[in-house]
């Protein structure tokens, strides 16, 4: 079973209009990317897995607005978690859909509520430092607690990222240590292994039994997915270790491709190697039931 556990909502259904195609050069160091696109590209290149899991991502407290719309023409389709949901129901069999909330909405827990009962959205997207919230203050805990009470999963992004916009301290590793001690049954899953703080966070991975990380938008970046995996390798965690793409910034195929080549940086070398078996496990593992989506 392949599961992509972090993928990201395309914002048009059919086509996307004229000019409005992005071409963002900052996310990754060897190409650009498409940042807009349709419910076709992202099924093409979603095809390797089995299973994906998709989110939007709620930008501004009591917005339902996302980053371009979308649908059949720009301004259909406002509401980020309703589209989720509308793109889930047509492809059931290929995707899971996750909610996005945010924290500054008085109305985040009955938005909760609705994504869960009347979507069937199955889990939440937190990006702490794009949404600009603190994560450890109240109104952020009180989405953990009821996400913890209904059993849904919650992936936060965490570590750096280019938006000048974005303050870094709110996806810090450290942060989820924080937050799985207070809510120890709520099932967290850590994107990006943290970069480029992977030792902090193979540290909270290893310490709290239902929080894991995710290889998203590693394998770019040689040595550092290399170290990373080493230091999982060393600290007994690859078992926690979810297979992801980060789309569009990357596929899941290019990712697969990567993980596969990560021992290539210490060809030749002494270094250590990440074991080849363990590898096919990160690509084959099913990690529906670790996060309680069987």
């Amino acid at each position: 079973m392949i599961v992509d556990v972090h993928s990201h909502l395309p914002q048009f259904r059919d086509e996307v209009p004229e000019g409005l195609r992005q071409n963002n050069p900052a996310w990754r160091p060897d190409r650009a990317v498409e940042s807009v696109y349709t419910w076709s590209e992202f099924m093409e290149a979603a095809a390797p897995a089995d299973r994906s899991i998709v989110f939007p991502i709620k930008w501004h407290p009591g917005e339902r607005t996302g980053s371009v719309n979308g649908a059949d023409k720009p301004g259909d389709w406002d509401d980020v978690n309703l589209a989720t949901a509308q793109f889930v129901r047509a492809f059931p069999e290929k995707l899971i859909g996750f909610m996005s909330l945010h924290p500054n909405d008085i109305y985040a827990l009955e938005e909760l509520e609705r994504c869960r009962t009347d979507f069937g959205l199955r889990g939440i997207k937190l990006g702490a430092n794009y949404q600009i919230f603190d994560p450890l203050e109240a109104r952020a805990l009180a989405i953990y607690a009821e996400a913890e009470r209904q059993g849904l999963p919650i992936l936060f992004h965490i570590g750096t990222s280019p938006v000048r916009m974005a303050p870094i301290r709110y996806a810090h590793p450290l942060v989820v240590d924080e937050i799985a001690q207070r809510y120890p049954n709520l099932k967290i899953i850590m994107a990006h292994m943290g970069h480029p703080w992977t030792a902090d966070t193979i540290v909270v991975v290893r310490k709290h039994p239902n929080v894991f990380t995710d290889i998203s938008g590693l394998f770019y970046r040689p040595f550092t997915q290399w170290e990373a995996l080493v230091r999982a390798t060393e600290w007994n965690i690859l078992d926690k270790v979810l297979l992801a793409s980060d789309f569009p910034i990357t596929t899941i195929g290019e990712t697969i491709d990567g993980l596969r080549r990560v021992n290539d940086i210490v060809a030749g070398t002494r270094l250590p190697r990440i074991p080849e078996d363990r590898i096919e496990d990160i690509i084959n593992r099913n990690s529906l039931p670790l996060l309680g989506l069987e």
